[in-house]
C-alpha cells in the first residue's frame, strides 16, 4: 500500500490495494490506521459493488443505518444513494423534491454528528459522474485546531456544542416530520482526541447550532468563526470524480461538502455506507488509547 498526498494539510491518494479483494486483519489494521493519520483516502479504479462495499464497510465496523430512510420509515438499510439516478434510463431533475433536499448536502458538514453516537468514516464509490459539477471538497477541523492559539484552544478545549439536523436542513428544504422528530438536537464534545496518536480537532460544521451554557450572539459568533477558518478556500481539497473512485473520510475531524451540479443536464449515481463510531462523544477519553 502506497500514499501520495493530495493536500498539505490531510489526505492521501493509496496504490497498492483492492477494496474488493480479501480483507485481511493486517490489510483492516492498515486502513484503520491511514483514516487516523490521513483522514481522507482516496482508492482510484476499484470495480466495486454493493455487496463488496458492504463487506467492507462491516469489516470496518459496525454499519450504520441510512438516518433518512429509519427516520421517514423505520426501515433500516445500511447503503444510500449520492445522485439523482433511479436507474439506467430514469433520473430525478431538480424540480424533483428529492433532488432540492440533497441541496443541503452543499453545506459543510461532519456525517451523523446529528446522533447520539456520530459515525466514524464514510465510504462513497463513484459509479457516473456528471460532465461538469459534482466535486466533493473536504477541510481538517483538525489542522484548523492547530491553527488556534493557544488561548482560544484553552477556551473551547471543556465545551459542549448542541448539533441539530432540522436546524441545518431547513435552510436548504423542509424536513419530514417523522424524520426530524427521530433526530432530537445532541450534546457532543466540541473538541475531540483521536485515540490512536491524541491529536485534537474541533467539531462543529453547519449542523453545529449553539454551545451550550452560552448566550446566543457569543455562541454563533465562535461557531460562525470555528467553521469559517477550517474551511478557507487554501485550506480545502477537492475531490473530481471519476468511475471508479472509492473515498474513505473521517468524519470524526472532516469536514465535507458538495459543489453542486445540473440535475436536468447530467446524471450522478453514487454509493454511500458509513461506519458508526465507537460511542458518544461525551463518553470519549481526552487520552491516547491503543488501536483503531
Amino acid at each position: 500500500m502506497e500514499f501520495e498526498p493530495l493536500h498539505e494539510d490531510f489526505g492521501a491518494r493509496v496504490s497498492g490495494v483492492d477494496l474488493t479483494g480479501p480483507l485481511s486483519p493486517q490489510l483492516l489494521e492498515q486502513l484503520h490506521k491511514a483514516i487516523d493519520e490521513h483522514s481522507v483516502l482516496l482508492f482510484p479504479e476499484q470495480d466495486m459493488s454493493d455487496e463488496a462495499q458492504m463487506r467492507l464497510t462491516r469489516a470496518l465496523g459496525e454499519p450504520e443505518e441510512n438516518h433518512v430512510t429509519f427516520g421517514r420509515t423505520g426501515e433500516i438499510v445500511h447503503l444510500g444513494t449520492v445522485g439523482n439516478v433511479i436507474d439506467d434510463d430514469t433520473k430525478r431533475d431538480e424540480s424533483d423534491p428529492h433532488t432540492r433536499s440533497m441541496k443541503g448536502n452543499n453545506l459543510w458538514h461532519s456525517d451523523s454528528s446529528f446522533r447520539l453516537v456520530p459515525s466514524y468514516v464514510s465510504i462513497l464509490h463513484a459509479y457516473e459522474v456528471p460532465a461538469q459539477g459534482g466535486a466533493t471538497e473536504f477541510v481538517s477541523q483538525r489542522s484548523a485546531y492547530s491553527r488556534l492559539d493557544s488561548q482560544t484552544q484553552n477556551q473551547i478545549n471543556e465545551l459542549h456544542v448542541l448539533h441539530d439536523y432540522v436546524f441545518s436542513r431547513t435552510k436548504t428544504a423542509p424536513v419530514h416530520d417523522n424524520h426530524a422528530a427521530s433526530l432530537p438536537p445532541i450534546e457532543q464534545k466540541l473538541v475531540r482526541t483521536n485515540p490512536r496518536h491524541g491529536r485534537r480537532n474541533y467539531y462543529v460544521g453547519s449542523h453545529a447550532r449553539s454551545i451550550i451554557g452560552w448566550s446566543g450572539i457569543d455562541s454563533r459568533k465562535l461557531i460562525d468563526e470555528l467553521n469559517d477558518l477550517a474551511t478557507r478556500p487554501e485550506h480545502r481539497w477537492s475531490q473530481q470524480w471519476s468511475p471508479g473512485d472509492t473515498l474513505f473520510w473521517d468524519n470524526r475531524c472532516i469536514l465535507h461538502r458538495g459543489t453542486g451540479y445540473d440535475a436536468d443536464l447530467y446524471r450522478r449515481n453514487m454509493r454511500q455506507t458509513r461506519v458508526r463510531g465507537a460511542g458518544p462523544t461525551l463518553e470519549e477519553e481526552p487520552s491516547i488509547r491503543n488501536g483503531a
